[in-house]
């Protein structure tokens, strides 16, 4: 393989004459041998938007010559379009805050703006990695500033997801209006209410994770861009501070602004606890609905369309497997959620030094809720209602005689259901029409009547309860 010679303040290394990255990326390939994961390419892109911004700002300010500025500008925007992803290979667990990363970006930008320029890669001179591209510039202002860049990226395409989600819920809520099943509580029948209902309470709890996941965008919009080392702004001037957040907020459209305290916003990394947290209530609630989903299809309730066989040794089993695959991505993002929370109250002083394991996990979380509430989407929108199974089931049950209270009184329907319970009768309904009368059992038992707030004090039976 030919080889290019380039240094450093460690000495020489020989560096793939084909590549764009240069010797600090080269360093950290031989370093960090740790994972199987490389640094997710949204991030990447976002680095090379900020990039885009600084050369920007530097240039209008007379810091950067035409031709090299023109050429960086290209460089980022061909990274930004999805270009060179295979020149980014660097491990994700990494040491340094993301120095790695950000020096493999800026050494892919110099090299391919070199090639643009007519230059070999390599040849500094023209247009180097720190003194060119990194130019006003520090890893801790420019890495936090395109994770969060990158974090609201993925906000909103999750909060399209979980919209979508939320859609299909409502939809079942009213396809399921008139479908009364039996309410259960700790696992054991408790008392009736509709299936429409309970898709309602579902819905409902993803709209408010909807509502958080697009909210949590504003925490994201406040950088420390033009902090440089510690957020003093030291070695930066104070024109293109000001400048380059614009140029970045102009570029990205996400109303980005710089913070009042950049040491804080340095030092502190608490945002991503938060977004994760509100990425942690999601999951939580995906959970929820997807285990609840299981017990009604078992319970013969719900039919959900089988997707695959469920055994290789008991002919015909099929599994709800789409939920348990939700279930299994929503507890790995739980997991990233004690993850992130751990590696921020890790920085120190003016730095967290952890912030590429931040992002990995972010980002991860956000992409897998991300296609995990598409997947549940889909399959609940299949989801069908066994009406002639949950009519079985609530005719059998003494669960609606709390139902009865109202009118009959406590003792008299706990009455009812000693003698039912003594009897070789199965079905609970019929059981009570024959003493109680088939209208009044029928009125007590609609779907209108057990849905609504409370029960009408001029149907109560007088002298009883």
């Amino acid at each position: 393989m030919d080889f290019r010679i380039e240094k450093d303040l460690l000495g020489e290394l020989n560096v793939p004459a084909h590549v764009y990255w240069g010797i600090h990326t080269q360093r950290a390939l031989d370093n960090f041998s740790v994972s199987p994961y490389s640094v997710h390419p949204v991030l990447v892109r976002s680095i090379a938007k900020v990039k885009y911004a600084c050369c920007e700002a530097n240039h209008e300010l007379g810091f950067l010559e035409q031709k090299c500025a023109s050429a960086i500008r290209t460089a980022s925007s061909e990274i930004i379009s999805g270009g060179l992803e295979d020149q980014f290979p660097l491990d994700v667990l990494q040491g340094g805050a993301g120095t790695s990363t950000n020096m493999n970006v800026n050494e892919v930008i110099a090299n391919r703006a070199l090639e643009i320029m007519g230059y070999q890669k390599g040849e500094y001179a023209f247009c180097h990695p720190v003194e060119h591209v990194n130019l006003h510039q520090s890893t801790n202002d420019v890495y936090p500033t395109a994770l969060k860049i990158a974090c609201i990226e993925g906000v909103r395409v999750l909060s399209d997801a979980i919209a979508q989600l939320q859609g299909v819920l409502q939809k079942k809520e009213k396809e399921f209006a008139d479908c009364i099943i039996i309410g259960r509580t700790e696992l054991q029948e408790a008392v009736p209410m509709t299936l429409g209902a309970q898709f309602s309470s579902f819905a409902e709890a993803i709209s408010r994770d909807r509502w958080r996941t697009f909210k949590c965008e504003e925490r994201l919009r406040v950088i420390n861009l033009g902090g440089t080392a510690i957020g003093t702004g030291l070695t930066a001037p104070r024109r293109y501070i000001f400048l380059v957040n614009e140029k970045i907020r102009f570029l990205t459209g996400y109303g980005l602004t710089r913070g009042e305290n950049l040491i804080d916003q340095t030092a502190n990394t608490d945002v991503f606890v938060e977004v994760s947290g509100i990425l942690d209530s999601h999951s939580a609630n995906l959970i929820k609905i997807c285990n609840d989903l299981r017990l009604l299809h078992m319970l013969g309730e719900v039919y959900l369309t089988p997707v695959q066989a469920g055994s290789s040794v008991m002919p015909g089993k099929m599994n709800p497997v789409i939920l348990e695959a939700v279930i299994s991505s929503a507890l790995k993002t739980s997991a990233n959620h004690a993850l992130i929370s751990n590696a921020v109250s890790r920085g120190s002083l003016q730095i967290n030094e952890f912030l590429p394991l931040i992002a990995f996990a972010m980002l991860e979380s956000l992409s897998i809720l991300t296609n995990a509430s598409k997947i549940a989407a889909l399959h609940i929108e299949n989801c069908k209602a066994r009406v002639e199974k949950c009519t079985l089931n609530i005719n059998a049950s003494t669960a609606f005689a709390t139902a009865l209270v109202p009118y009959i009184g406590y003792k008299k329907a706990e009455s009812l259901v000693g003698e039912f319970n003594r009897s070789d009768d199965s079905d609970f309904r019929k059981f009570l029409s024959e003493r109680l009368g088939s209208e009044f059992i029928d009125s007590i038992l609609s779907s209108q009547a057990l849905m609504s707030l409370g029960y009408r004090m001029e149907k109560r039976v007088k002298g009883e309860g």
